[in-house]
């Protein structure tokens, strides 16, 4: 399938880069490292190289539930 795609001009490791950034931008590292199998270390490591940061997010979370369990 793989020579299929490339005399179709799809170049396997390109699509496969983009998709992982665009996944690193709209998902967390653990739920990215959860969906795909992958060790979240190297799920952090996309996450970054593809500026999503979701620290924000993560503290945004433990305050809210930090403020429901007062």
């Amino acid at each position: 399938m793989g020579e299929r795609l490339r005399k179709l001009g799809i170049r396997l490791a390109e699509a496969r880069s983009t998709t992982l950034f665009q996944l690193a931008t709209a998902l967390p590292a653990a739920v990215l490292a959860s969906i795909l199998g992958i060790d979240i270390n190297v799920a952090v490591k996309w996450q970054r190289a593809a500026a999503g940061d979701w620290t924000a997010y993560a503290a945004g979370i433990n305050r809210r539930t930090t403020a429901e369990q007062a």
